[in-house]
C-alpha cells in the first residue's frame, strides 16, 4: 500500500479549501474505513484547530516545523481518531522559507523536502491530504512536489475562478520547472446558494475553461451547519449534521471515481 497524496488548493483565500481538506479526510476515515493522514501546511493552522476541536484534543505537543527541523515527520504524527492522523501546524511554521534556504543551497532540494520526509510514511496510509496557504510560496511548492493529485476548490465568484486559473498555470510551471508529476483530480465548486444565478453562471464558465468532465457534479452547498462546526467541531447530533456529512461523502466518492478513472483501475484499496 502506498498512499494517494492530494493537495487541496486555490490562490484565493476564504474559498473553503481547509474545510474540504478536513472533511474529505474525516469522511474517508470515518465512513469509508480508509487510513488517512491530514498534513496542515498553513502556519495559521485552521485545519489543525478544526480537527483538534472535533476530536476533543486540547494540547498539541509537536508541530510540522519541529519535524522539518529534525528531518522526521513521524515525530509529529498525532492520532486524532480511528483511521485518522494529523500532522499539525503552528505559527512557528512561518519560518519555513528561512529554514529551507539555510538548509539547502539547491532549489530542487528546497521544494522537494516535504516529499522526501513523507516517503517513509506513505506505506501507512490509503490517502494523504495536504492543506496549504492560498499563496505561491515554499509551502505550495513543497505540497505540489509531494502530491499525486491536486483538488482545486472553486468558490462561485469571479475572483475564485481567476484563482483557479492561476493555480492551473502554477501547476504547469511546477511540471515544467521541476518535473513535478501531478494530476488535477478535479475542480470542486463550493458555497453555492440554491438558485443563485451568479453562482451557477460561474460554474458554467468553469466547465468551459477546465472541461465539463473536470468540474465536479457534486457541489459543497452553502450550509449554516458548516459554519457551526467551526465553533463546535464536527458533530453528529441531528439531521442537519447528517445532511452536511452526506454532501461531503458524495464529493469524496466522486473524487475517488475521478482518480480511479485517471489510473485506469481500482483506487479504493479493495
Amino acid at each position: 500500500m502506498s498512499a494517494k497524496t492530494i493537495v487541496v488548493g486555490n490562490f484565493k483565500g476564504g474559498v473553503g479549501k481547509t474545510k474540504v481538506a478536513v472533511m474529505a479526510s474525516w469522511e474517508l476515515a470515518h465512513e469509508m474505513n480508509k487510513k488517512v493522514l491530514l498534513i496542515d501546511m498553513d502556519p495559521q493552522a485552521n485545519a489543525t484547530t478544526l480537527i483538534a476541536r472535533s476530536a476533543g484534543i486540547t494540547e498539541i505537543e509537536s508541530s510540522i516545523f519541529e519535524s522539518f527541523e529534525n528531518s522526521d515527520l513521524s515525530k509529529s504524527v498525532l492520532n486524532v481518531k480511528e483511521n485518522l492522523d494529523l500532522i499539525p501546524a503552528a505559527v512557528s511554521f512561518k519560518n519555513l522559507p528561512k529554514f529551507l534556504y539555510g538548509k539547502f543551497s539547491d532549489d530542487i532540494d528546497q521544494v522537494s523536502y516535504l516529499k522526501t520526509l513523507l516517503e517513509p510514511l506513505k506505506k501507512n496510509y490509503d490517502y494523504i491530504f495536504i492543506d496549504v496557504p492560498p499563496t505561491i510560496s515554499d509551502y505550495s511548492d513543497n505540497a505540489m512536489m509531494a502530491a499525486d493529485y491536486v483538488l482545486i476548490i472553486l468558490q462561485a465568484q469571479e475572483l475564485s475562478l481567476e484563482g483557479a486559473e492561476t493555480y492551473i498555470s502554477y501547476l504547469q510551471f511546477m511540471i515544467d520547472e521541476y518535473n513535478a508529476y501531478i494530476q488535477v483530480a478535479g475542480v470542486l465548486p463550493v458555497l453555492l446558494r440554491p438558485g443563485g444565478r451568479v453562482d451557477h453562471a460561474t460554474v458554467e464558465r468553469a466547465k468551459e475553461l477546465f472541461g465539463e468532465d473536470n468540474v465536479f457534479e457534486n457541489y459543497i452547498k452553502h450550509l449554516e451547519r458548516l459554519k457551526a462546526w467551526d465553533i463546535t467541531g464536527i458533530t453528529y447530533k441531528d439531521h442537519h449534521d447528517n445532511r452536511a456529512h452526506q454532501i461531503f461523502i458524495e464529493v469524496v466518492q466522486e473524487m475517488l471515481d475521478k482518480i480511479e478513472h485517471f489510473e485506469g483501475g481500482e483506487v479504493n484499496g479493495e
